[in-house]
């Protein structure tokens, strides 16, 4: 199954809306990355208010897709992670500290057009 990735303005919108498989996640980065290069998009908001567990693959690709996109210039905004995909990350050391989060997707948002200047 693939994760649909909207474009809005500039910005990519993605919201996980079902637990990842490996294939499915890779899929997703590789399908992020493509769409970052071909719509030139400055922002991508992540939603993961609907996962509530993650593995130590997903939680890698994860991370990877973060780098990665920020890498292709796009500021990363990750919303809605639940205390367990928190924890999990913590205990495998993909830290956060330089990604942009918030509560949820409206609030993602507004902090994605305050970061580009909007």
């Amino acid at each position: 199954m693939r994760i649909p990735i909207l474009k809005l303005d500039d910005c990519l919108l993605v919201s996980i809306q079902w637990e990842l498989d490996d294939q499915t996640a890779l899929k997703f980065q590789e399908d992020l990355l493509h769409k970052i290069h071909e719509t030139s998009a400055n922002g991508v908001v992540i939603d993961l208010t609907s996962i509530d567990f993650i593995d130590s693959f997903i939680a890698k690709v994860l991370g990877d897709v973060i780098n990665m996109s920020k890498l292709m210039g796009a500021i990363v905004v990750i919303t809605g992670i639940q205390p367990a995909v928190a924890i999990t990350l913590i205990e495998l050391g993909i830290g956060l500290d330089d990604v942009l989060t918030a509560l949820d997707l409206e609030k993602g948002l507004e902090k994605l057009q305050q970061e580009l200047g909007e």
